[in-house]
């Protein structure tokens, strides 16, 4: 059903609610119930369910299928129901089953063929300014799957709410400070000197991965890297210049994971540095303001938060004997900022390890009492991603030396050499564009809290078990029908519009029309509940209509009218499939 099919059928049962309880009770009840409109668990029963005669039973001590019946003969001598409602039943203790007409079924194709890409976009939702803060990797490695998980929830979730009419804001937050910065630079150091895992000399905290010989070897060679912000970075080639080669490491690995970012095709609208949280002097003000308010105390010599007070199940150390801070206060202090630049909607996309901070981070911000509610920011919590490949769990990278990187995953599903050490911008477009689309459906095809096992077998599968496939198949066919159409007939799409669709009646037809007007449901319910997966679930429903229907009707039939409708029927589908594929991030090929 569409929103405004929706939006209509709710105020003519509001309004017969309203003059049946009126009838019954001489004048309209205190509160009438609010009309919730949902599809029914099989399809048997209906286009539409409502139980407002169950709701409505008790204040008024009424039978609840006499009610139904009341509401339904109300609903039906509406001159508005005409046209819309075919037919109403009752079924079990009183829900209420409407049956939508034939021409309220087929609206959707003109609604579609009208709207093109904004079909199924809506501008009223409640949050307007919007941040979303995902990936945030320390610059300290390449991007691990866990990164590309949360590139793509995060991305997609992004889309999802700007559908809805949010201004959404990317960021990412880059852990340019602490204890895993000094690792990277005395593991570049050491790499410098000639010293590699295993030797004599390597630092027990070093990180072994092949990318910190790369590193060292650019050092010393004095090359540049290319910064995405502010100047570019030259290496020194001093050995013994600690600062000298954090700063280049730090740069160097922030130059590849935004390559790897490219060529996921994943873009921010800001780098937040933590290192500015206490350039700025943002750390030292929040800790001030806690303990000024009185949310602290000191034990042992350290500083501690009372976030027991918040729902915590402990206190928590917030300033370290050694006078250093704990991980979640400059976390803190980072969400007292982006409260203050105005995003009163926060959410963060993150692993599923993180979930120990969030009491810790709320209760900071809470004991701050500066007017941020309770519940701030809001979280989704990813989960681990297990990839296979050849029938055999991989777990290691060459380069990375310790997991599986987003540049291995794009590469191994886009089809590229098996071992081939290539940096994504020397690939072909084609491939990716193919691992590319592959990581970023899979990603987003389960639910962000449950595992995900990741098969680059699956992925290079061209046929309906590969789910990226079957989706961009169902959009490569349609653009093969209609290029046919145009070839055979002299078919023009600009003319579909205002298309006589009547002749869709068919059960296959009819289904179709069904799940393309479920797609502005499918997009605000995944942005009330913060799930960009919906999105994919529907994807390969619709993908699964299509052909059910593609399969069982020809299309381009002699008989002008027919084909004409069903043409209308399927420009809609591939305008969903695509509509849909771009909220995901992922590409609709007119050619497979």
């Amino acid at each position: 059903m569409l929103p405004v099919q929706k939006e209509t059928l709710e105020k003519l049962l509001a309004a017969s609610v309203e003059q049946v309880a009126a009838k019954l009770e001489g004048a309209a009840p205190p509160a009438l119930p609010s009309i919730t409109l949902e599809r029914p668990k099989v399809a048997a029963h209906g286009d539409v369910a409502c139980n407002a005669a169950m709701q409505l039973a008790k204040p008024l001590k009424k039978n609840p299928r006499e009610l139904a019946q009341s509401i339904v003969d109300a609903l039906m001598a509406q001159a508005g129901a005409r046209g819309l409602v075919e037919s109403a039943e009752i079924a079990g203790p009183g829900f209420i089953n409407l049956r939508l007409t034939t021409g309220a079924k087929q609206a959707v194709v003109a609604a579609v063929l009208d709207e093109g890409a904004a079909f199924g976009r809506s501008a009223r939702a409640a949050a307007k300014h919007v941040m979303i803060e995902f990936v945030s990797a320390n610059p300290t490695g390449p991007l691990h799957v866990g990164h590309g998980r949360q590139a793509a929830l995060g991305d997609a979730l992004s889309n999802v709410l700007a559908s809805q009419g949010c201004d959404v804001h990317r960021e990412f937050y880059y852990n340019d400070a602490g204890v895993q910065i000094q690792n990277l630079t005395i593991s570049t150091q050491a790499r410098a000197r000639g010293l590699a895992p295993g030797d004599a000399g390597w630092p027990e905290a070093a990180y072994n991965g092949e990318y910190i010989a790369e590193i060292a070897q650019s050092y010393m060679k004095r090359e540049t890297v290319a910064a995405m912000d502010g100047e570019p970075v030259v290496g020194k080639g001093d050995i013994d210049d600690l600062e000298a080669i954090r700063k280049f490491a730090v740069a160097y690995l922030r130059h590849e994971q935004d390559m790897d970012l490219q060529a996921f095709g994943v873009k921010f609208d800001r780098y937040y540095l933590e290192s500015s949280l206490y350039t700025e002097g943002r750390v030292e003000k929040t800790v001030e303001a806690l303990v000024k308010a009185g949310k602290t105390f000191e034990e042992d010599g350290a500083l501690w938060l009372r976030t027991t007070e918040y729902g915590d199940d402990k206190d928590r150390v917030m300033r370290k004997s050694d006078g250093t801070y704990t991980y979640f206060v400059p976390d803190v202090a980072y969400h007292v900022a982006k409260w203050e630049r105005g995003f009163t909607k926060v959410i963060n996309v993150q692993g599923s390890d993180h979930h120990g901070t969030i009491a810790r981070v709320r209760a900071g911000l809470q004991a701050l009492d500066i007017g941020i509610p309770a519940g701030y920011p809001d979280y989704v919590l990813h989960k681990m991603v297990t990839v296979m490949r050849n029938g055999q769990e991989v777990k290691i990278s060459k380069r990375a030396g310790s997991y599986v990187t987003v540049r291995d995953l794009i590469e191994w599903s886009g089809g590229a050499a098996p071992g081939a050490e290539t940096s994504p911008e020397l690939l072909d477009e084609e491939t990716i564009r193919r691992g590319r689309d592959a990581v970023r459906f899979f990603l987003i095809s389960r639910k962000a809290d449950t595992e995900f096992v990741f098969d680059i077998d699956l992925a290079l599968k061209q046929n309906d078990e590969n789910p990226v496939y079957y989706v961009q198949y169902a959009h490569a066919r349609i653009s093969s029908v209609l290029g046919e159409w145009k070839t055979r007939f002299g078919g023009d799409e600009m003319t579909l519009r205002g298309t006589d669709v009547t002749p869709l009646s068919s059960t296959r037809a009819m289904a179709l029309c069904a799940k393309l007007a479920e797609y502005p449901d499918v997009l605000a319910h995944a942005a009330a509940e913060l799930a960009p997966h919906a999105v994919a679930f529907y994807l390969r429903e619709l993908a699964g209509e299509f052909h059910s229907f593609y399969n069982a009707e020809r299309v381009l039939v002699d008989e002008r009218a027919e084909r004409e409708a069903r043409i209308a029927l399927i420009a809609a589908t591939r305008q969903v499939l695509a509509n849909g594929l771009a909220i995901l991030g992922v590409s609709a090929p007119a050619k497979m």
